[in-house]
């Protein structure tokens, strides 16, 4: 409960309108004074990936689940109020232990990063996101492009498990469920 109670006292200062909902750039702002500096589409791509009711702003419930998710991903050890309540945080500090002082990791860091975190693609589903997410078509990622990875994998995730109703690790799709999918987690919205 205690967790909870730092995760609502930081989500309603950063709700700076009182509106029960925080915006993209009021997320964005409030990640950036903890040293967390993201592009406004990968921020967007946090919300969208968590926003459950469609309306492209976060309320508390919907932060507190994106909470869990960064826990996941990787945040300095200093920032300890925004480690409990981030699934970057295990994204970014898987991205922290693999790219030794470079400011970036290689696609086997990836591969080794992502496993960490509990995804686990095969080799043709592995290169093709790292080829879409490698932004710079170098092999290099940087944090925002391996947040942006493991938002987009956590949100096909999370499509995909909804489908799979009897948790058997496959899905029959119509052309009508296969566009909403396809939709739902395009990662177009992140700058390229």
């Amino acid at each position: 409960m205690e967790n909870t109670a730092i995760l609502k006292e930081w989500f309603d200062r950063v709700d700076s309108e009182k509106t029960g909902t925080i915006t993209a750039p009021q997320l964005k702002s409030a990640l950036s004074v903890g040293n967390l500096d993201f592009s406004l589409s990968v921020v967007q791509q946090m919300i969208r990936m968590y926003d459950f009711d469609r309306n492209g702003t976060m309320s508390f419930d919907e932060f507190t689940a994106l909470n869990k998710f960064l826990l996941k991903v990787t945040i300095p050890a200093h920032f300890i109020i925004l480690r409990q309540f981030l699934f970057l945080g295990q994204v970014q500090q898987a991205f922290s232990i693999l790219e030794r002082g470079r400011g970036f990791i290689v696609p086997d860091d990836v591969y080794e990063a992502l496993a960490k975190i509990g995804f686990s693609l095969d080799s043709p589903a592995f290169y093709t996101v790292c080829e879409s997410f490698d932004q710079k078509k170098n092999g290099r990622f940087r944090l925002d492009d391996f947040i942006s990875l493991c938002i987009f994998l956590q949100s096909a995730r999370n499509l995909f498990n909804s489908f799979d109703t009897t948790k058997q690790g496959r899905v029959t799709l119509d052309l009508n469920q296969f566009v909403y999918c396809s939709e739902y987690t395009d990662s177009s919205t992140r700058e390229i």
